[in-house]
């Protein structure tokens, strides 16, 4: 199990100003790197090693042959993650990928590469990351820049958490006016939440009609922190979420399968910019790795019907906003309840999670 701790550091003028020489070079390895592989159709990093390599170490000769791999391993992530083909893949001011190599951390004295020579800085790591620092094993790291600040986000293998095993289970059901609802009967509602989200996408959207050089100066010191405040709200949710299953004693989580999601979304125009901003995927990836770390399975079922199949008699429903009423067993539910257990019921059931559901004959 990977996980990545950010700590940050504190170089002197002189050393901050060897990182932005750095940062600028490393990030113009990158594009040309990319803009490489994207002109000869190459996306693997040994492709685009053996056409870019040489030009790189002759165009950046002070980045170093090891830099210079970095940069095409990087260029390479880059261009395989990447789902439409643009222009840049790149900013001016990209994150600097270093490996064994180019960095190395000996109790708390931390040895990086530059343009001119390699800077020893003294960290001030505090109990929560030391604890990761002595269990895990240090792999590749990136220094980031935030403003005037660096940090370097070192990633660990730490050892895995072996599954709790068979036990009871806990399905939940995302959605925007009830954030998170559990099988268990918790609610989480998202109205503040929600006028949050549209409180600043009308200030944004007013900055924007502006066009004056105050509004676009606002628009920068904006920027970025609908972002940071909702990826808080997400784990602050996954905690509770974990915290939730732990104390009703489940080892397991069912959740929805999300993908795709913004290509089903049918709404209207300021509903699909509110919902194509949430970031689904996510909050899923912190309940996954929160509960990897306390040996949480998680199960993933798809969410068809889930919201309009009654969870008592499997009958399709009426679903009325926070109402669902069944007109063939009378039940009269919380529709997130409802679709909550439904998802339990579909994790829980071989058949209904992973049932093959082209087979036309079934042996007697």
């Amino acid at each position: 199990m990977k996980r990545t701790i950010a700590i940050m550091l504190k170089p002197s003028q002189d050393e901050s100003q060897d990182f932005c020489e750095l940062q600028e070079t490393f990030s113009a390895a990158c594009i040309q790197a990319a803009n490489c592989g994207k002109k000869n159709k190459e996306k693997s990093r040994i492709g685009i090693h053996h056409l870019c390599y040489y030009s790189l170490r002759k165009e950046f000769p002070t980045l170093g042959a090891q830099m210079a791999c970095n940069a095409i391993a990087k260029a390479s992530q880059a261009l395989k993650s990447q789902k439409r083909p643009t222009d840049i893949l790149f900013k001016k001011g990209c994150s600097i990928h270093y490996d064994k190599r180019t960095y190395s951390l000996k109790g708390s004295t931390l040895s990086l590469f530059t343009l001119k020579k390699r800077i020893q800085l003294t960290l001030e790591i505090s109990p929560y990351h030391q604890n990761f620092l002595d269990q895990g094993k240090i792999k590749e790291a990136e220094l980031v820049r935030k403003g005037k600040r660096w940090f370097f986000h070192l990633v660990l293998d730490l050892p895995d958490v072996p599954i709790v095993g068979q036990g009871k289970a806990v399905g939940v059901d995302f959605g925007e006016n009830v954030v998170i609802a559990t099988s268990t009967g918790k609610l989480i509602k998202g109205g503040t939440i929600k006028t949050f989200r549209d409180k600043f996408l009308s200030h944004r959207k007013r900055l924007q009609s502006n066009g004056s050089q105050a509004a676009k100066q606002r628009l920068r010191y904006i920027s970025g922190r609908e972002k940071r405040r909702m990826k808080y709200v997400n784990h602050c949710l996954s905690k509770e979420m974990i915290h939730e299953a732990k104390v009703n004693g489940c080892t397991a989580i069912a959740i929805e399968d999300l993908t795709n999601i913004r290509e089903r979304i049918k709404a209207g125009k300021k509903a699909r910019s509110r919902l194509h901003r949430w970031s689904f995927h996510q909050l899923r990836s912190f309940i996954e790795y929160k509960a990897a770390a306390e040996g949480i399975e998680i199960i993933t079922v798809s969410p068809a019907y889930t919201s309009q199949t009654c969870s008592h008699c499997l009958q399709i429903g009426n679903r009325q906003k926070h109402r669902f009423t069944c007109f063939n067993c009378g039940s009269f539910q919380h529709s997130d309840l409802n679709a909550s257990r439904n998802i339990l019921r579909l994790a829980l059931s071989a058949d209904g999670a992973t049932g093959n559901v082209n087979c036309r004959y079934i042996a007697a």
